[in-house]
C-alpha cells in the first residue's frame, strides 16, 4: 500500500492515481494525513477493500506523507563509510540519537532557503513511520506503518557552534526535513531491509549506498528506542545516511544558491529541491 498527502488530503496512490480516503471512506477517515497513523490497522484493513480508479494529480501538490509527528528521531553515524568520513567510531551498542523539529518538515518538492553565512550540507536517509504503539518491543517491523525519503539536511556552522554540537538546531531550519513522496509499506518491497538510496547535485552523484549497510537496521532501531522510551504512531526515525556528504569531502563542499539536490530510495521516489539564498 502506498499513501500520500495531496494537497493536505490523505489519498491512497495506485498506478500513479490518487484515490481520497476522506471521500471513498465517507467520512470513516479523516482527510488529515497525521490523523491516520493513530488508526493504521483498520486503514490497512479497509484499503485492501478499496476498489476505485482513483484521479491523476500533479506531483508538485503532494506533501510530507507525516506533516505533524510528534517525536522525530535522527539516527547519526549508521553507515560504517559515513562514521569514518565524520571521524567518528563506528558506534556499537547504541547510535547517536537526535532529533529535528517538527517546524523543518515539508514536503518532496520544495524550495529551501539556506543561511547565508552558513556551509548547508546534504544527507539522503531512509525514513521509517511507525504505525502502532511500540514499548520495549522486540526487534521487528511489526510496528512500522512505512517507509519514505528523507533528506537531513544540516547546517554545519550552526552545527558545531558552542561547546557542544548544536544538532538539533543545526538540522532543523524551515525546509530541512523534506519527506515523501509517499509513504510505502513494507510488504511492498522484496527486501524492505535492502534498499538503494541516493543524491545527486546538479545531476552529479553524490550518494549511493544499500540500506543493507545500516549497523542499526530498521527492526533494531525500533528495539533499541523503544527499550528507552515509547514510539508513537506517526513518529518517524530518519535512519542515517551513507558516505558522501559534503563536509566529509576534501576539499569540502557545500551546498550553493541555484542548486537542484534530488534525492532517491529504491521503490519509494524522488524528493526534489531548489536551494536559494536565505537571510544573512
Amino acid at each position: 500500500m502506498r499513501i500520500a498527502n495531496l494537497s493536505g488530503r490523505l489519498v491512497l496512490i495506485r498506478q500513479n492515481r490518487a484515490i481520497d480516503v476522506a471521500d471513498t471512506s465517507a467520512g470513516r477517515f479523516s482527510a488529515d494525513p497525521q490523523a491516520v497513523y493513530a488508526r493504521w490497522p483498520e486503514l490497512r484493513a479497509w484499503a485492501a477493500t478499496v476498489d476505485h480508479a482513483g484521479t491523476a494529480f500533479d506531483p508538485s501538490e503532494l506533501g510530507s506523507p507525516v506533516p505533524h509527528p510528534r517525536q522525530v528521531f535522527a539516527i547519526g553515524l549508521n553507515y560504517r563509510e559515513h562514521a569514518a568520513e565524520s571521524g567518528f567510531a563506528v558506534p556499537d551498542t547504541l547510535p547517536p540519537v537526535f532529533t529535528k523539529f517538527p517546524t523543518a518538515i515539508t514536503g518532496p518538492v520544495s524550495t529551501v532557503a539556506m543561511p547565508a553565512d552558513g556551509h548547508t550540507d546534504w544527507e539522503v536517509e531512509l525514513v521509517v513511520v511507525i504505525g502502532t504503539r511500540a514499548y520495549q518491543a522486540p526487534a521487528s517491523w511489526e510496528h512500522v506503518a512505512g517507509l519514505t525519503v528523507g533528506q537531513d539536511l544540516s547546517e554545519r556552522i550552526t552545527q558545531m557552534t558552542g561547546p557542544a554540537p548544536q544538532f538539533g538546531l543545526g538540522k532543523s531550519f524551515p525546509g530541512f526535513a523534506p519527506m515523501g513522496p509517499c509513504l510505502v509499506t513494507p510488504d511492498e518491497f522484496d527486501d524492505p531491509d535492502d534498499l538503494e538510496l541516493g543524491c545527486s547535485i546538479n545531476g552529479e552523484q553524490m550518494q549511493k549506498g544499500r540500506t543493507r549497510d545500516l549497523i542499526f537496521s530498521v527492526p533494531s532501531l525500533v528495539a533499541k528506542l523503544s527499550a528507552i522510551l515509547p514510539l508513537l504512531p506517526g513518529d518517524v526515525i530518519f535512519t542515517g545516511t551513507p558516505a558522501g556528504v559534503g563536509v566529509g569531502r576534501t576539499p569540502q563542499r557545500f551546498l550553493a544558491p541555484g542548486d537542484k539536490l534530488v534525492s532517491y530510495v529504491e521503490g519509494i521516489g524522488e524528493l526534489h529541491q531548489t536551494l536559494v539564498e536565505g537571510a544573512a
